[in-house]
């Protein structure tokens, strides 16, 4: 019959590689059948009770040490809590780095007057003060630590920004930063890619795959994985961008994230555009609006988002492509007779136009509720069934479109009306020369309004294909012939990113030597003086031992 034994201790804190190795140091001694060393969440005494490990009668904080020992008998579990204290030590001895080490940020930052960054990896209750603390001191982060709340994150991320800081996280585990991995990084060549990661393994699987394919990493700049949701606005995100953006190391960036808010994938693809650089992007289990827009190129993996990366760079040359001005504050209204083309523009606008409504809509925060009247940008299928009763087809008859372009026409708000043009049997006879006399009609009075068409048909088909681009080409308008050239177009055309009245990150803090300052687990520590770069690694203790009411009263005695 086994014996357990229990040790708690108030107020000890241990990050989570010393209760691993403690963990592993007892159940190493003679007679330990099994052990079990942690700080006594809640969480952590539900997983010690799932492995029979939790005595009834035990009594603990959530910032208490809490070690527990089954063994065979009553003197092998007594003995193996005796020598708790000589596995610490001894890891402690073990340790090569000797130096005095800083007991708050404070005295670090004195200690390291070059260290730019501080990376956090300390229990979420704690981290959103220690980031708070280190902003204070011009410092951007690392924040591995998770359970942070979302007002923090949000709190913490404007912060940064109106500093012209980054903060990478909460729940960052990814990132390298001038040639230094933070996290669990890869090591991986200095090169000529930059990388924006709301994945920390995406990211990994990217840089280490550049690496394989002979590429190499300027910079990799995580961001947390809830940076991309709509309540955060993916400020690191927007952020990273613009400083790879301007970095001149960085030749091509890849953008690779977690399904994004639909409406944040819209804002980060116009910024993409906005770099002026070539920008491979992935969103994991969003649908991509085409294969390439402009200077974006769209990947369906992460192993082909680092190849897209690396084959860019090897054919990289400027894009000049689209110099119009861009069509800023004004929407887009397109009018379809085929349902399945209205569907695949909408399903290629979605992404780089927002809002986006129709009356088939692909999401239901998409729906037009009122078919008669568009809202913001506006695709409709006039071939519903909503339209026709008491109607011929608009393949037929163009009355109901020539009638709907006059409306959207007379709404200053618009800016490009778009439509499709079917030909073949049973379709109008001229549908060009039916539409080319109301687009000419209305830019008499409307001459910056642009007009662009998709037009499907065959050069047997007895409309005359050349004869009905020439008439619609005749009118000063765009001309098509697949949904694809027209989507990548009107992306080009709308998407742009408002300014960033922020500070932007300092680039030159960015690009010289990393130098950080550590606070929690060790190893991220050792893992950085491994890699050559100069840190300072904190003996962190919860404030005032764990007690929160007593923390709470020093931090406003502190103010």
């Amino acid at each position: 019959m086994t014996v357990t034994k229990w040790n708690v201790r108030a107020g000890a804190y241990y990050d989570s590689v010393v209760l691993m190795q403690l963990q592993r140091g007892l159940l190493g001694l003679s007679g330990v059948v099994d052990a079990g060393v942690v700080m006594a969440t809640q969480a952590n005494r539900e997983l010690l009770a799932a492995n029979n490990l939790l005595p009834e009668s035990i009594t603990a904080n959530p910032d208490d040490l809490l070690i527990v020992v089954k063994a065979n008998d009553d003197s092998s579990a007594a003995d193996a809590i005796g020598k708790v204290d000589e596995l610490l030590t001894r890891r402690k001895s073990s340790n090569s780095q000797d130096d005095f080490r800083p007991r708050s940020l404070s005295a670090a930052a004195k200690q390291l007057p070059e260290a730019n960054w501080v990376l956090i990896s300390v229990p979420g209750r704690y981290a959103a003060g220690v980031a708070r603390e280190a902003l204070e001191l011009d410092k951007h982060i690392f924040l591995y630590s998770d359970n942070v709340s979302l007002e923090d994150e949000i709190a913490l991320k404007k912060s940064a920004r109106d500093k012209g800081l980054l903060v990478m996280g909460p729940d960052c585990g990814t990132a390298i930063i001038n040639g230094i991995g933070l996290g669990f990084a890869n090591r991986v060549r200095r090169g000529a890619i930059g990388v924006v990661g709301a994945s920390g393994t995406g990211t990994q699987a990217v840089t280490s795959h550049i690496h394989e394919s002979g590429g190499g990493i300027s910079h990799a700049i995580g961001t947390g994985g809830r940076d991309l949701k709509s309540d955060v606005g993916a400020i690191t995100a927007h952020q990273a961008l613009d400083v790879l953006a301007r970095d001149p190391e960085t030749k091509i960036i890849v953008l690779v994230s977690k399904p994004p808010s639909p409406d944040i994938a819209t804002q980060l693809i116009s910024a993409a555009m906005e770099t002026g650089k070539p920008v491979v992007i992935y969103f994991i289990g969003y649908p991509p609006p085409a294969r390439k827009i402009g200077n974006l190129q769209f990947a369906i993996s992460l192993s082909e988002a680092a190849e897209l990366a690396v084959q860019l760079l090897v054919n990289s040359n400027s894009d000049s492509q689209n110099q119009q001005l861009p069509l800023i504050n004004y929407y887009l209204r397109g009018l379809f007779s085929g349902g399945t083309l209205a569907y695949e523009t909408l399903l290629g606008l979605q992404a780089s136009l927002s809002p986006i409504y129709s009356n088939a809509p692909i999401t239901n925060y998409q729906l037009l509720e009122d078919p008669l009247h568009s809202r913001a940008h506006t695709i409709i299928d006039l071939g519903d069934e909503f339209f026709m009763v008491g109607r011929l087809h608009p393949m037929i008859d163009n009355d109901l479109r020539i009638r709907r372009m006059r409306q959207e026409a007379a709404d200053p708000e618009v800016g490009m009306i778009l439509f499709d043009v079917v030909l073949g049997e049973g379709s109008h006879m001229n549908p060009a020369g039916a539409l080319a006399p109301v687009i000419k009609e209305i830019r008499v009075s409307r001459p910056e309004i642009e007009f662009v068409a998709m037009v499907i048909g065959t050069d047997d088909d007895p409309q005359n294909l050349q004869s009905q681009i020439d008439q619609l080409k005749d009118t000063g308008m765009t001309v098509f012939r697949t949904a694809t050239e027209a989507v990548e177009y009107i992306s080009l055309r709308f998407g742009r990113s408002v300014p960033d009245k922020h500070p932007p990150v300092n680039l030159g803090r960015l690009t010289q030597p990393l130098a950080a300052i550590n606070v929690g687990l060790e190893s991220f520590y050792e893992s950085l003086i491994s890699q050559g770069a100069q840190a300072v690694h904190i003996e962190w203790r919860p404030p005032a031992g764990g007690n929160e009411k007593l923390a709470s009263l020093l931090a406003k005695m502190k103010k």
